[in-house]
């Protein structure tokens, strides 16, 4: 089944009533209004609302994040239970693929849930945030992870550039310059890397990084695409358009505003349907490629 367009969003956090209620979003009101989220998306978004957001911007599927968002132990830290999102995606399941948050401080027990989320729940890739750790991509913490996506044959994804201010009474540190991938693309050739979140504002440094490395890719999601710089877009539209994927980081960006300022930077249609669709189908092997 397509759904409008084709497209793919590879980010996408699960933000629903139960998520809102129990407490489990990491951002407080001043994140929220700094990244003019709506009142209604403050609150949560029940799932079928969400899939009609969908259908109103063109997106056949989108990436739900199962996030973890810090040690447990520690005060201010929250988590998206992988059960959620799978619930989410056997509800529709033409429309939703999972993403497994990691948690570097949980161990084996880490991977063992991140195994279980692949083989067990259908999950399609891992998802990463160094910052909420203070754990750098290139660190030790993080290696035995990367292994194991390279063992279950799944892409990684993980926040690259500066973060903002998501508590302000917890404020974290912009740990994820996109050079740290450098090494970790060496250490990891079979691991397919996607840098999320464009790099900014090292985003020259992010170009690099894909342009040297044939497993790192770029996330251009949790800016509006008016906002994309210009030789981002540049990189997307011509000799990059093979490593660049289309993300919104909802409820960061706005499904249906975000495709039609894609449209309005008028890729060319080779680099719109790579960028917007076909990557996304081939590297996180996703229903609908080759005619599957």
């Amino acid at each position: 089944m397509t759904i409008g367009r084709g497209i793919i969003d590879i980010v996408v956090n699960l933000k629903t009533a139960r998520v809102y209620s129990e407490g489990r979003l990491p951002t407080d009101a001043a994140f929220q209004s700094k990244t003019n989220q709506t009142e209604a998306a403050r609150q949560g978004v029940e799932l079928d609302e969400y899939v009609a957001m969908m259908d109103a911007a063109g997106i056949e599927r989108s990436l739900l994040v199962a996030a973890r968002c810090g040690d447990m132990r520690m005060r201010g830290s929250v988590e998206i239970p992988y059960d959620y999102v799978h619930e989410a995606c056997l509800a529709f399941p033409d429309r939703f693929s999972g993403a497994a948050g990691i948690d570097p401080t949980k161990g084996m027990k880490g991977l063992y849930e991140l195994e279980h989320a692949v083989k067990e729940l259908g999950f399609v890739a891992a998802h990463w945030y160094p910052h909420w750790f203070g754990i750098a991509p290139d660190q030790a913490q993080i290696y035995p992870y990367y292994a194991k996506c390279c063992e279950l044959g799944i892409p990684i994804m993980l926040q690259v550039g500066h973060n903002l201010v998501y508590q302000r009474d917890r404020r974290l540190p912009s740990v994820g310059r996109p050079i740290t991938l450098d090494q970790v693309a060496i250490d990891f050739p079979e691991l397919m890397i996607v840098g999320i979140h464009l790099g900014v504002p090292w985003t020259d440094e992010m170009i690099s990084m894909a342009y040297k490395h044939e497993n790192i890719f770029i996330g251009g999601d949790a800016y509006a695409p008016r906002y994309w710089p210009p030789q981002m877009v540049h990189f997307a539209n011509t000799y990059g358009r093979e490593k660049f994927l289309f993300g919104t980081d909802w409820p960061v960006v706005d499904p249906v505003k975000a495709v039609q300022q894609v449209d309005e930077l008028a890729f060319r249609p080779e680099s719109w349907q790579r960028i917007m669709r076909d990557n996304a189908l081939n590297l996180f092997k996703l229903p609908g490629r080759g005619g599957v």
